[in-house]
């Protein structure tokens, strides 16, 4: 994959270089070196303005990657992988703390202060918020490939072994007696992109009769019986606690499910589905504070590589990377038809509008216990 320049990487090289030319041109009698006459306006000093000025990295650096609950097993490899690669390229060692929960939540959390110097979401709505507070600088989603979505997923519908209320498509989780389990998209990213998939089948079935599609989605919501904060507890309730008759889940952690507890559960590939494309940032305003832009930034460039797409078709998305993808036709449904978020709902901001903001259709339609 060819491989372009990183726009703040390339700015801070430049900035390295004029730094590093003022100082040897206006060095005083007493032979000022370059880290401290970079730390001269600055008592706190970040690690980013020591590299800018020509010192040492520091043998260890931390970062935080806020995620979302799907993604625990996959960065628990790539982190290690990312870490061999550092230590060889930089000789540095970097530590990756991992944060997980409903996408939507973690979101707020990161605007609420916490400090996190990238994230990997569930959606590009959830990275845009942080940015609409300041954090992450304008211009994020064109700064990696493909709109900054490294991998891909979409919704299945995970059943009971045999299927045994013979659930084939989204008009069947309507019909009277079948459990639906699926998370809040109040909080989990995961969960909207249930709902939006839900919403397009109907739209298709209908003709685009909008009161036709929101009673559809209200019978589905009618049949949900717990509705979890997040993707990972709405598996946990559906597969460790037993209860319901059908999961909405992201492709991977239905493939998981299967994986942990084989002969036990089947995966349905409704006839239409969602694109769901998880994003990543890094955020701009933590990771100066911390002096660890160079390292959150190729962080995230990493996920592009060949190796790290691997292991991101292993733990089941879908490789953004077209040949990657194919080598896991045999794992992957790649006929099923998938509408998107621009096309077919008109971005981010015009779904939340819509559907998920207070006092949108979401919160019209569902009912919640007082």
């Amino acid at each position: 994959m060819k491989k372009s320049v990183n726009p703040k990487r390339l700015f801070a090289i430049v900035l390295s270089l004029v730094m590093i030319a003022g100082l040897f041109a206006g060095c005083s009698d007493k032979g000022e070196s370059a880290g401290s006459a970079a730390r001269g306006s600055s008592a706190s000093g970040s690690a980013a303005g020591d590299a800018a000025a020509g010192e040492a990295r520091p043998d260890t650096i931390e970062i935080t990657n806020v995620s979302y609950d799907p993604t625990r097993e996959l960065y628990a490899e790539y982190n290690e992988v990312f870490a061999a690669h550092w230590l060889e390229e930089t000789g540095q060692t970097v530590v990756v703390t991992q944060s997980h929960g409903g996408s939507g939540g973690q979101a707020r959390a990161v605007i609420e202060g916490n400090e996190a110097d990238v994230v990997t979401l569930a959606l590009e709505g959830d990275v845009d918020a942080i940015r609409k507070e300041g954090l992450i600088d304008e211009g994020w989603l064109s700064e990696l490939p493909n709109d900054s979505s490294p991998y891909t997923s979409t919704i299945v519908f995970l059943v009971r072994a045999d299927n045994p209320k013979g659930l084939q498509d989204w008009d069947d989780l309507v019909k009277p007696g079948v459990e639906v389990i699926t998370p809040d998209p109040k909080t989990s990213g995961g969960a909207k992109w249930n709902f939006l998939a839900a919403w397009a089948f109907s739209d298709q079935n209908y003709g685009g009769d909008e009161e036709k599609n929101t009673q559809f989605v209200k019978d589905l919501y009618a049949n949900v019986t717990v509705l979890d904060s997040g993707a990972r507890g709405s598996t946990t309730t559906f597969v460790e606690n037993g209860q319901g008759d059908v999961l909405l889940a992201w492709e991977n952690e239905a493939f998981l499910a299967i994986e942990e507890h084989p002969g036990e559960f089947e995966i349905v590939t409704p006839s239409l589905s969602i694109l769901a494309q998880p994003s990543v940032a890094v955020v701009d305003e933590n990771a100066r504070k911390h002096g660890t832009e160079e390292v959150s930034e190729a962080y995230l460039e990493f996920l592009y590589t060949d190796e790290a797409q691997r292991i991101e078709g292993k733990y089941y998305y879908r490789p953004s990377n077209q040949e990657i993808l194919e080598e896991f036709s045999d794992v992957f449904n790649l006929e099923i038809k998938l509408v998107n978020i621009t096309d077919d709902f008109g971005g981010w901001d015009a779904a939340n509008e819509k559907f998920f903001n207070d006092g949108a259709i979401f919160d019209q339609i569902y009912a919640r216990e007082a």
